[in-house]
């Protein structure tokens, strides 16, 4: 644990993410039905199975809870919060369904409208990113297995460092399912300066974790998500240097806001 040092909050959404990972894939190695929200987003029984477990672990804190698969509070409560978390049990849940691994668990501390930690796991490989940004450390581990002790994760940790710049080489992060039009025209933007583009397919929150950990330069995007989407992978880019920043304020993405909508954002160095 040298040179580690796990907050109780950090730790609670360390255990919280591992325990939602062991029950996802107990969902995922069977036949599940898929339903369709009000929205037409899909909605499986892990998705709710994992919010249960993550909401157990974290309405032992003081903290309330924004999470996709609970009912939002009104904002005239929510504006009042000062620090709280914000959550997405199941991110990709479109990979889930397609059975290709590339989805996460997601869970962030939020205050004053920014990310101080977040961790991001991947059950399938049992891959696990945490940060504190207040202490500036990232890290990434693979675990032996959903129930790796803290101790065991902290020994084992790679602390995440982003690819340094200059590189004519520009590595693009695009979605799997999401690739916009506005995405291929910041490419071609890209090529028409000379620079040589290769585009990086990665499903949910894991496009952060690629910048954060140097696998990739800038990761845009230019079509919708919501705050349980991005915190999580903002709170890891930002302990290690990147920016967040919103195409319609040029300033970092805020959480908890009326509308828990984002705007379009682009991930990369400053």
């Amino acid at each position: 644990m040298i040179g580690i040092e796990v907050t109780k909050n950090l730790r609670t959404a360390i255990e919280a993410s591992l325990q939602a990972g062991k029950v996802i894939m107990q969902i995922y190695d069977t036949a599940f039905e898929v339903e369709l929200k009000d929205d037409k987003s899909p909605l499986t029984e892990a998705d709710m199975r994992a919010n249960d477990v993550i909401n157990s672990y974290l309405k032992n804190t003081e903290y309330p809870i924004i999470s996709e698969e609970n009912k939002q509070t009104d904002f005239d409560v929510r504006k009042n919060w000062t620090t709280c978390w914000v959550v997405d049990p199941v991110d990709g849940t479109k990979e889930f369904i397609k059975r290709n691994g590339e989805f996460t668990v997601n869970i962030a501390m939020v205050t004053k409208g920014k990310p101080i930690l977040g961790v991001i796991y991947m059950p399938t490989t049992k891959t696990l990113y945490f940060a504190d940004v207040e202490q500036r450390q990232a890290f990434k581990s693979e675990l032996p297995d959903h129930e790796t002790e803290i101790e065991h994760i902290c020994k084992t940790a790679i602390r995440l460092e982003p690819k340094p710049k200059g590189s004519k080489l520009v590595q693009v992060v695009g979605s799997r399912s999401h690739m916009s039009q506005e995405t291929l025209d910041f490419v071609e933007t890209l090529k028409s300066k000379g620079r040589d583009v290769e585009i990086v397919s990665k499903g949910s929150s894991l496009k952060f974790c690629l910048v954060a950990e140097g696998k990739a330069d800038v990761y845009p995007r230019f079509a919708p998500t919501m705050e349980w989407d991005t915190a999580a992978g903002q709170a890891i880019c930002n302990a290690v240097g990147i920016e967040v920043i919103s195409k319609d304020t040029n300033k970092p993405l805020l959480y908890n806001k009326e509308n828990l909508l984002n705007p379009w954002f682009l991930v990369s160095k400053t």
